[in-house]
């Protein structure tokens, strides 16, 4: 890695207060780029960006890429390291409908766990509510303790870029946690723990929702903000909730509500009839 990638990841530390995992995702993408350079990245040019990229099929991977690449070249630039920045543009992504449940596809999943179940079995049935209804990512979910859930409200703390956030739990989630920690043989600071007493892993997350529904726990997430959006719920409070930096993250939803809209007339209007 070279001095000036060095320089980077420290303005990105120092100056811009960027997380561990940030920095971690700019140094793998910048370092994988001038290795393929076989010379230093300060004397890339646009021809080799696009040759770098060239080799990616995924878009999304690339578009990361490139956005590591040019916040590079815009801290080199600033500083004099480069007389001219290379300029390639960001390639267009389709605007996949992100896969999601409905609310009765969920309970439905978990309708055979009753407080006569195991305390495992109850945790289970928590942690898919408590996701549903907070849409928090998993990483912020097993790290959620006891102290940060109060009247009805959990503090996000480990959220991405290290914000903090506080999202409003539905009473359903509430009501089984409580009859989960009232079963619950251990103590913990931790809400969701394993059969060891230990805070859970995302794996172990991951295989829970994967039982219950066949699916990973972000699409709880994606759930949980499709059912904001069909609600008529306003983007920019999705946008907080889901701790999304920026609102063209959240603004994927609005295609949902727009097919949504669309099926409606499709339904309802008496031309449709007609036509």
């Amino acid at each position: 890695m070279s001095k000036f990638i060095e320089m980077f990841l420290e303005y990105l530390l120092l100056n811009k207060g960027a997380s561990e995992n940030t920095i971690k995702a700019y140094k793998n993408d910048l370092t994988q780029f001038e290795e393929f350079l076989k010379k230093p990245i300060i004397n890339a040019t646009s021809s080799d960006v696009i040759a770098f990229l060239s080799q990616l099929e995924n878009k999304r991977s690339l578009n990361r890429k490139l956005s590591s690449i040019n916040s590079f070249f815009d801290f080199a630039y600033k500083r004099n390291l480069v007389e001219e920045k290379p300029k390639v543009k960001q390639a267009k992504i389709p605007q996949n409908l992100p896969k999601f449940l409905s609310k009765e596809e969920i309970l439905n999943s978990i309708s055979h766990i009753d407080s006569l179940a195991s305390w495992f079995e109850l945790r289970d049935k928590a942690l898919i509510l408590f996701l549903y209804a907070t849409g928090l990512r998993v990483s912020e979910a097993i790290n959620v303790k006891l102290s940060d859930i109060e009247d009805g409200w959990v503090r996000v703390r480990n959220s991405k870029g290290d914000k903090e956030r506080i999202v409003p739990i539905a009473d359903e989630a509430l009501v089984a946690i409580k009859e989960y920690l009232n079963k619950r043989p251990c103590n913990s600071e931790y809400l969701f723990v394993n059969k060891n007493c230990q805070k859970l892993s995302r794996i172990s997350a991951f295989n829970i929702t994967k039982k219950y529904l066949g699916v990973s726990p972000h699409v709880l997430r994606h759930s949980f903000a499709t059912a904001l959006v069909l609600g008529g719920a306003d983007i920019r409070i999705v946008q907080e909730l889901l701790g999304h930096a920026y609102l063209n993250t959240t603004q994927i939803y609005t295609h949902i509500q727009k097919e949504n809209l669309k099926e409606t007339i499709l339904k309802y209007h008496p031309l449709e009839d007609i036509l």
